[in-house]
């Protein structure tokens, strides 16, 4: 049945270490196979495979796709949204030759970019470096219609989102900062209500609409951060920078 086809691990570990869900595997397929006869990408990069996708010189375009298929996939067997976050950058090089300074640029160096999450709605956030525009899936005949135009985070927020779990792994600097968020103070809205999904699309959606702070700060296990830079931070940083927000 559908259930055994898409639920559950795959029993492979990709080259971040993680175990590879069923559904991650799929999402990474049909992106890889939709995108690679769409004549407007060269390469395509994703965090699920070791090496990018270099598209023929006859079908290639001149952008490469970074993407994350599945954000939050550990959450897929929760029925908890989840998401796919993506970076498009346009080709450096002359030539057909996809080059590794084609392949990893600079966070502004990035087109456009942008997610959707897969919740209650099925919704596309996308910008092109000019303002941020929500698109919402009308499934009963297949298309995205502009239902959030010109999307501004709030600039006043009381809602953080962080994984508290992890604590006592924290510098004291970000300890500190989550006890400023739930002291009591009327003029700036504390204390800050907490709320963590664990699906980094799901919580930054959140962010986006109702204002406040999203952070996974470094830890023991990660002294350098656990996001990847090209296929979670930097995209969403876009976002949120078009936005009105900081990042």
């Amino acid at each position: 049945g559908i259930g055994g086809d898409i639920l559950g691990l795959t029993g492979s570990i990709n080259v971040h270490g993680e175990e590879v869900q069923k559904l991650d595997e799929f999402a990474n397929s049909t992106f890889v196979h939709i995108l690679s006869k769409s004549g407007t990408v060269c390469a395509i990069t994703s965090e699920e495979m070791e090496k990018p996708v270099i598209i023929p010189e006859k079908k290639a375009g001149k952008y490469v796709f970074v993407m994350d298929p599945l954000d939050g996939s550990s959450n897929i067997d929760v029925n908890v949204s989840i998401g796919t976050i993506f970076s498009i950058y346009r080709k450096k090089t002359p030539g057909s030759l996809v080059a590794e300074t084609d392949l990893l640029q600079k966070g502004a160096d990035q087109v456009a970019g942008g997610y959707i999450v897969y919740g209650s709605s099925t919704m596309l956030i996308y910008s092109s470096g000019s303002g941020v525009h929500g698109f919402t899936l009308d499934p009963s005949i297949g298309e995205f219609f502009l239902s959030h135009p010109d999307m501004k985070i709030p600039k006043q927020g009381n809602i953080y989102s962080v994984n508290e779990g992890n604590q006592l792994s924290w510098d004291s600097k970000q300890i500190n900062l989550i006890n400023y968020f739930k002291q009591i103070d009327e003029t700036t809205k504390r204390p800050y209500k907490a709320r963590y999904i664990g699906s980094m699309v799901s919580d930054f959606h959140r962010t986006l609409l109702k204002g406040g702070i999203f952070m996974y700060p470094k830890d023991h296990k990660n002294p350098n951060g656990k996001l990847r830079f090209a296929f979670e931070a930097s995209p969403l940083a876009f976002i949120v920078e078009n936005a009105g927000g900081s990042a």
